[in-house]
């Protein structure tokens, strides 16, 4: 193991150290000396004359008279231990990447039952044209990555005119709620480990002047401006052909319309997480 030279014992600490150690030997000794001494002294027969000393002229010393020696606390070197290493999973090919794919969406879900939603094959494939169809306004729904809401559509008639039933807007909030429960940092990492897949399946569009990540871009923004419409909505139509009685929502890209259809909570929802999805990619 090497040490940074920090976190070597400096030359002065350690000979405190050993001058502590030398002070406290001393008196060690000293102690002994002394109780020799007085055995050595009880055990002679004759006793001896006993020189007076002035005590005025040299007076003793005794042990309590010794200053305590200081104890220095003893400086450990440091001890750096090496990072753990992160597995990271083996990038496959793009024509092998359905499994690794899925297994990243379930893990960033974080629960949610999002699983049932996936496409099974080509995962990432639809994902990118989907992507490439959203950026120009576009819903294509046959190559969405996530599978179509199981409940149907429905409509309000209230004197004499047929509006979007907000109970239809329910039919959506999986899909808010899984987009808006991701974790911004993993989502990002998870969008950085599959790029060079992402890229690979939009090279095969044939667009040789952008990257996946400017169409991506351009898709955010589609999206994000699209209205938030919080009061009633009036259709005219019937069936799966009704169209908006408001020539300006009419007129808006069915990339917008799908949020529309899902309501102005959850479309407040998607547009916030696509707010951060963006700031990743544009930092």
């Amino acid at each position: 193991m090497q040490v940074n030279q920090e976190d070597r014992i400096a030359p002065q600490e350690k000979s405190a150290n050993t001058n502590t150690l030398a002070l406290v030997a001393v008196a060690v000794a000293a102690i002994i000396a002394g109780g020799a001494y007085y055995y050595f002294q009880a055990s002679e027969p004759v006793p001896q004359p006993i020189e007076v000393v002035d005590i005025t002229e040299e007076p003793l010393v005794s042990i309590a008279d010794i200053a305590e020696p200081v104890i220095e606390d003893v400086i450990e070197p440091k001890i750096i231990e090496a990072e753990p290493q992160v597995q990271v999973d083996p990038l496959p090919t793009l024509s092998h990447s359905d499994g690794y794919v899925h297994k990243k969406t379930v893990e960033i879900a974080d629960g949610m039952k999002i699983e049932p939603l996936l496409v099974e094959k080509d995962l990432l494939r639809h994902f990118v044209v989907f992507v490439d169809n959203l950026a120009q306004g576009e819903l294509a729904r046959k190559v969405s990555p996530l599978k179509a809401p199981d409940r149907i559509f429905t409509v309000s008639d209230i004197t004499n005119k047929t509006y979007l039933n907000p109970d239809s807007y329910h039919r959506y909030d999986l899909y808010a709620n899984f987009v808006a429960n991701l974790d911004e940092q993993q989502l990002a990492a998870t969008y950085k480990a599959l790029t060079p897949l992402l890229e690979e399946a939009f090279e095969e569009l044939g667009y040789g002047d952008m990257s996946f990540k400017q169409r991506l871009l351009q898709a955010i923004d589609i999206m994000l401006a699209a209205p938030v419409i919080e009061q009633p909505i009036e259709l005219d139509g019937v069936s799966v052909n009704y169209q908006f009685v408001d020539p300006q929502l009419e007129a808006l890209p069915n990339a917008q319309k799908l949020l529309l259809r899902m309501g102005p909570e959850n479309t407040k929802k998607v547009k916030a997480a696509l707010r951060k999805l963006k700031k990743h990619l544009v930092s």
